[in-house]
């Protein structure tokens, strides 16, 4: 599977992007699956539920099935978050695993970036960063994107995909 990052500050369009340039591969006949990092406790059932209950009695692994999907919730009851390999085991196979969060990991990555957040750019000082998506330019070498064009950003993906 390959693997390619998405890295920004929170506020900076990520998930938006993301969503937008999911549909555009997946409409080039890629299977696209997607790792988001949380900074945060959150629950996927909610309170009453029957899956909320079993997780709450002690259940380590919860799996719900329907006809439409299914889910695993699996509580780590203090053990270690999954670390971004642990997680990519996780998945079945597919083409391509765009990755939220995991700024840090050395992993191909675009970065995210809105000069009107006032945070300070990934790339400087991440040389995984492969490109820069903004609204404004920047001062790089590296490929600038315009966020505001999924399009562009999902060619440069199948660029990468197929140069290897």
């Amino acid at each position: 599977m390959k693997v390619i990052g998405f890295a920004g500050w929170s506020g900076s369009g990520k998930t938006t992007l993301i969503e937008q340039v999911i549909s555009l591969l997946e409409a080039h006949g890629l299977a696209v699956s997607l790792i988001k990092h949380a900074h945060h406790e959150f629950d996927v059932d909610h309170p009453g539920k029957d899956s909320w209950r079993h997780r709450h009695a002690g259940c380590r692994e919860v799996l719900i099935t329907s006809a439409t999907r299914w889910a695993v919730m699996h509580e780590l009851r203090g053990r270690d978050e999954l670390t971004l390999n642990e997680a990519l085991a996780q998945l079945s196979p597919c083409d391509l695993v765009l990755v939220e969060g995991f700024k840090r990991e050395p992993i191909p990555k675009i970065e995210i970036y809105r000069a009107e957040l006032g945070k300070p750019m990934i790339f400087p000082g991440d040389p995984h960063v492969i490109a820069v998506a903004s609204d404004a330019p920047v001062a790089t070498d590296l490929p600038q994107l315009d966020l505001n064009q999924p399009a562009a950003v999902a060619a440069f993906i199948l660029e990468c995909l197929s140069a290897g």
